[in-house]
């Protein structure tokens, strides 16, 4: 584990812009709705004949990936190269730090390549934090997951999926379903909804699947699955982290089904226009029935092509806010 560091020290500049984006914990409405916006311009980008533009031109990237992972690696990847930069995707597996290499000693080689940006992820809360307050002040660090932390820049790819299918976020009810308990995912997303003003927040799980005191970050809890949906107006389901659970914490997948798993009929408790999303990668008849993964109010796919437009917002936002950090670092 890393030591937790406020991340708002270090993710913004003097000017109050993002040069680093670690958390969507403690950052303003104003922020989060301008990450939204740089976004939604980016989002019919992949529809072009030409998709690149050259904001990050002339940059290096540095995919850091110390979990394994596809998704979100290939999105990441496919924003920078859309934004013109140079990208090395560093295995980490294959890499010195497994030949006893220290961590501050990688960082240190990819500096003196002269890299721009750092996209970490990594099994340990804090990583990236960490990664971030080590590195030298003009690299810029994107938190792509860390332990049971965060993973902002996929909370960010739900608020504007939600945001170009719902409209504002202050009238609708959220139902985020499944395992709480090591989700960086849901913790994102609650600070998120949150901040953009959402009416209410609830998370359904069976008690051994919620985190203890969870009530304390504004959320209703539910253990009925039914009683949680009544009338929401959008549902986010998790996975089941099967890798970080170190207890038998569910009798049986199937059991998880019968009781959270979204199907037919515990749609129809929610709201008639209720939309169903997914961060993936979808476990079929655990999580989701394929029924509604596949089905018309399914955002899933909607989520992945929005992830790539949030990754080159997030990505162009820092590393704009670490050139203006530096030339006002500069003498007179």
């Amino acid at each position: 584990m890393f030591e937790q560091i406020d991340p708002n020290r270090i993710q913004l500049n003097s000017s109050g812009q993002l040069r680093h984006f670690l958390t969507t914990e403690g950052l303003s409405r104003e922020l989060l709705t301008e990450i939204l916006d740089t976004a939604d311009s980016f989002v019919d980008m992949g529809a072009k004949q030409i998709k690149k533009m050259p904001l990050l031109r002339g940059r290096t990237v540095v995919n850091l990936f110390f979990e394994a992972s596809t998704r979100t690696l290939s999105t990441f990847e496919l924003a920078a190269k859309r934004l013109s930069a140079d990208v090395l995707n560093l295995n980490i597996s294959t890499s010195s730090t497994s030949k006893g290499e220290t961590l501050k000693d990688t960082l240190m080689t990819l500096e003196a390549m002269h890299s721009d940006m750092f996209v970490v992820r990594h099994a340990d809360s804090g990583a990236a934090h960490f990664i971030a307050s080590q590195v030298t002040p003009h690299v810029a660090v994107i938190n792509a997951g860390d332990g049971r932390h965060a993973h902002p820049t996929q909370a960010m790819l739900d608020m504007l999926t939600i945001r170009r299918h719902k409209g504002n976020f202050e009238p609708l009810t959220f139902a985020i379903v499944g395992d709480i308990l090591h989700s960086r995912v849901a913790r994102s997303q609650i600070h998120a909804l949150r901040t953009l003003g959402a009416s209410e927040i609830r998370v359904i799980a069976p008690k051994t699947l919620l985190p203890r005191h969870i009530e304390a970050m504004g959320v209703k809890v539910f253990t009925d699955m039914r009683q949680g949906l009544k009338d929401v107006d959008v549902i986010m389901m998790l996975r089941l982290q099967k890798e970080r659970m170190n207890s038998a914490l569910l009798p049986s997948e199937s059991e998880f089904y019968k009781l959270y798993g979204m199907t037919t009929e515990k749609l129809a408790y929610a709201h008639p226009d209720a939309v169903v999303m997914h961060p993936g990668p979808i476990n079929r008849g655990v999580e989701i029935e394929s029924a509604i993964a596949d089905g018309p109010r399914s955002l899933i796919l909607d989520q992945v092509t929005n992830g790539i437009a949030v990754r080159m917002a997030v990505m162009s936002m820092a590393m704009s806010g670490q050139v203006v950090e530096k030339q006002t670092q500069q003498p007179a």
